[in-house]
């Protein structure tokens, strides 16, 4: 099997290399907290586009932090009774998307809702001293401050609260709420069902924003991941702090969330994917503890999997 990486039986047990911070459990605890002490000041607006099959909305609650964050919420017409919803998160530094790559789901009965992810293409607000988006380096965000004050801490929440919003919708039945996405989109489908362990199913697509230190040690912290070296490069150039930058990037390493996870599990990876590597995959994979399973694509890299969404649908719709 071609492999840019570990072969696949290495990646069956293959643990991780970046270092888990000593009070992880309770620093997400404490975001936890956080969160659940935010009005979320939920406000729906139909949108100027619509359609015969389903009402289209923008969605906005307030995050931690104070950030107006925007989803697309799209509510199938002539349903009766409560029906699932599908959770979507975009790719680093995009948006949430069309309105129309949504409509198949609503078909289906679905409530689709697809988060603008705060301070990149989208709507939702940074509120990070400035105005209007500030569209890279979010990894690093924070990474010379308190820990509290990683963006993707904040990032990884409103996942969370958008899951709770679908939760308490009164045309939406909790037991069937579901996540996906794709290399970022796929590392907060992860924290999603992970922060908010409800979510009952989620289709991960090779995952962004695990085992940090895998990536930089297979020289790797360039395209998504080129953030790191800009670090090292501008801030600690002799890597004098290495140590401690690892162990500050594990408290947003989906890896070390991944246990929390209840929700039934399919993730897809490409084995010549080269921005986000298999091994860091699986590092995340194997220290899930839910039912699980994953699709090999041998020669596919970061880029699309044929069939990968039809699966995704197919998994969705299984009772």
């Amino acid at each position: 099997m071609p492999t840019i990486d570990m072969p696949l039986e290495q990646l069956k047990t293959y643990e991780g290399r970046n270092p888990r911070p000593a009070d992880f459990d309770a620093y997400w605890e404490r975001a936890l907290d956080e969160l659940r002490a935010v009005d979320p000041q939920v406000e729906l607006i139909p949108s100027k586009f619509q359609t015969p099959q389903a009402d289209c909305f923008d969605l906005y609650f307030t995050g931690v932090r104070g950030a107006r964050v925007h989803a697309k919420y799209i509510r199938p017409k002539n349903v009766e009774g409560r029906h699932p919803a599908v959770l979507q998160f975009h790719g680093y530094t995009g948006n949430a998307g069309d309105w129309n790559d949504k409509l198949a789901y609503a078909s289906l009965g679905f409530s689709v809702l697809a988060l603008d992810c705060r301070g990149q293409g989208g709507s939702s607000e940074d509120t990070g001293g400035v105005r209007g988006n500030t569209h890279n380096g979010h990894i690093i965000r924070g990474l010379d401050d308190h820990p509290d004050n990683l963006l993707f801490r904040h990032i990884f929440l409103d996942t969370a609260r958008l899951a709770q919003i679908a939760l308490e919708l009164p045309e939406v039945d909790p037991d069937r709420v579901y996540a996906m996405g794709g290399s970022q989109g796929g590392a907060l489908t992860i924290a999603c069902a992970a922060l908010e362990p409800r979510v009952k199913k989620l289709a991960p697509v090779y995952p962004f924003l695990c085992d940090y230190k895998r990536v930089w040690e297979m020289d790797l912290d360039k395209d998504a991941y080129g953030e790191l070296r800009t670090f090292f490069r501008h801030f600690d150039p002799l890597h004098e702090r290495e140590d401690e930058i690892f162990e500050k990037l594990g408290y947003i390493d989906l890896q070390y969330l991944a246990e929390r996870i209840r929700g039934e599990v399919l993730m897809f990876v490409g084995m010549m994917d080269t921005i986000c590597p298999p091994s860091t995959q699986f590092a995340a994979y194997n220290k899930m503890t839910a039912p699980k399973q994953y699709v090999i694509y041998p020669d596919f890299g970061h880029e699309h999997l044929p069939g990968c969404g039809d699966r995704t649908m197919q998994f969705f719709l299984e009772q």
